[in-house]
């Protein structure tokens, strides 16, 4: 319980607190930026970490001039990249064994409409995953478990990426200085993850409420 009162906490002023960390760790920052963008990718167990968020806020950091927002990209798209492709191998080599092992270490629906969503979207699934939550974490494990070759993978994989680092980092940089989103930094995050959310929302709401609509 302690633990996930501090990852809330870690969330909602991630500003503060990746500033204390870059006071306090100087440019070993980038690695542990790098290693939380990897975990949240590369392990199926660890989606709730925060990722937009993070790339939003290290991007404001960057703006201040704190850190290099060239370098800042360049080491959280590596990190990003090789999540992705460590969580496919995990998937495509010991999937199967994890999904059928007795003590269940991931909740089969988020499999199911991880694996739904690739059925409607194809291999786009792991561009546009990157900027869902949840789904991001397991879009390449279940694509790793057969659904797709490694050489078709690691292109949607790097596009995906660039995207999804680009996009936040660069967007924390022109925006997240300014004073109103400054002022209301925990709002603006409160704001990203909901807007991240809002089509796994719809999505839910279509297959609970209108199922016939879904299907068509």
């Amino acid at each position: 319980m302690e633990f996930i009162q501090q990852l809330i906490d870690f969330i909602l002023h991630i500003d503060k607190h990746l500033i204390e960390m870059v006071n306090q760790y100087d440019k070993l920052t980038y690695l542990l930026l790098a290693l939380i963008i990897f975990c949240e990718t590369g392990f199926v167990v660890t989606p709730f970490l925060p990722g937009d968020s993070l790339l939003f806020a290290a991007g404001a950091i960057a703006a201040t001039g704190s850190l290099s927002i060239g370098l800042l990209i360049l080491i959280l798209f590596l990190a990003a990249f090789a999540g992705d492709n460590t969580n496919y191998a995990i998937g495509n080599f010991i999937g199967h064994k994890i999904l059928a092992a007795k003590r269940k270490l991931i909740k089969k629906e988020y499999i199911d409409r991880t694996h739904g969503f690739y059925e409607k979207h194809g291999g786009k699934t792991v561009v546009i995953a990157k900027f869902m939550p949840i789904l991001r974490t397991f879009a390449p494990f279940v694509v790793g478990l057969g659904s797709m070759t490694y050489r078709r993978f690691i292109g949607f994989s790097f596009l995906g990426n660039i995207l999804w680092i680009l996009g936040f980092c660069l967007a924390g940089y022109a925006f997240g200085n300014i004073p109103a989103v400054k002022q209301n930094f925990t709002l603006v995050v409160f704001g990203i993850i909901v807007l991240s959310l809002l089509p796994m929302i719809i999505a839910f709401i279509k297959a609970k409420f209108f199922p016939s609509n879904t299907a068509n």
